[in-house]
């Protein structure tokens, strides 16, 4: 499982031959250089929403509603890797955060005060600062171990806690969605217009190769075809010089 999720994060053979695998893929697709650009373009939309574990799903559902190629639309998904994921989610949460118009307020929370009981029995109070929406870090460490301390709570009797969960959606997971709608239609139409030419002139190329070889493979056909001998040619021959008259010395006319 280690080694699934190293692989995952970073290919044994580096990400430049994981693309150049991609890009090769892409190209040999049996499809219509059209259908094959929409493809990716639907990836590479659906890698800029923070559905994580769903993209290959999404991209596939908006490749049908385009109809556009299926297996293009899931390659397309790689467009969102380990490498530009954290620019993506930065950006796309600040710009989304933008668009909402988040408060100070909610960017810089004030402290706030908390009262716990020791084991002796005594109350003591103490401010807590919460993370604000810009600490992204923050929040996520947050939810993140809320959500662990949710899980256990089902089986245990700990009372389940939502204020990290509900932060990291309104001031994380929404502004996100909501920033990267605009680039990542921006991302996806120049990626359509940049793959489709290249994806129609190495059709065409690969096309006129295989003509070439085609006809060259009925040059080379048509030339054995020639030079073969056909045996009944000599046959035909020997049978018209014996069917002809002998002359005998006892042949000669009388006088």
């Amino acid at each position: 499982m280690l080694s699934a999720a190293r692989d995952a994060l970073w290919p044994r053979t580096g990400w430049a031959r994981a693309f150049q695998y991609v890009k090769h893929r892409l190209n040999r697709l049996p499809d219509r250089p059209q259908r094959i650009a929409r493809g990716i373009m639907a990836g590479v939309f659906i890698s800029f929403t923070p559905f994580f574990g769903l993209h290959f799903l999404l991209a596939v559902t908006l490749a049908w509603i385009l109809r556009a190629n299926i297996l293009a639309a899931i390659l397309g998904t790689f467009f969102g890797n380990p490498l530009t994921f954290p620019l993506i989610a930065v950006f796309s949460t600040k710009f989304g955060q933008f668009l909402l118009g988040a408060e100070r307020s909610r960017l810089h929370p004030p402290p706030e005060a908390m009262t716990v009981t020791t084991p002796s029995g005594e109350e003591r109070s103490f401010l807590v600062h919460p993370p604000g929406a810009d600490n992204l870090t923050a929040i996520f460490s947050q939810a993140a171990g809320e959500l662990v301390h949710n899980i256990k709570a089902i089986f245990t009797s700990e009372h389940a806690e939502w204020g990290g969960l509900r932060q990291f959606f309104h001031d994380v997971w929404l502004p996100y969605l909501v920033g990267g709608l605009l680039p990542g239609v921006i991302a996806a139409v120049v990626m359509y217009y940049v793959t489709l030419p290249i994806i129609t002139a190495y059709q065409n190329r690969r096309r006129a190769k295989l003509k070439e070889k085609l006809e060259q493979a009925r040059a080379k056909l048509a030339a054995r075809q020639q030079n073969r001998v056909d045996p009944t040619e000599g046959t035909c021959a020997s049978d018209t010089d014996t069917s002809a008259p002998q002359s005998s010395p006892f042949d000669r006319p009388r006088e």
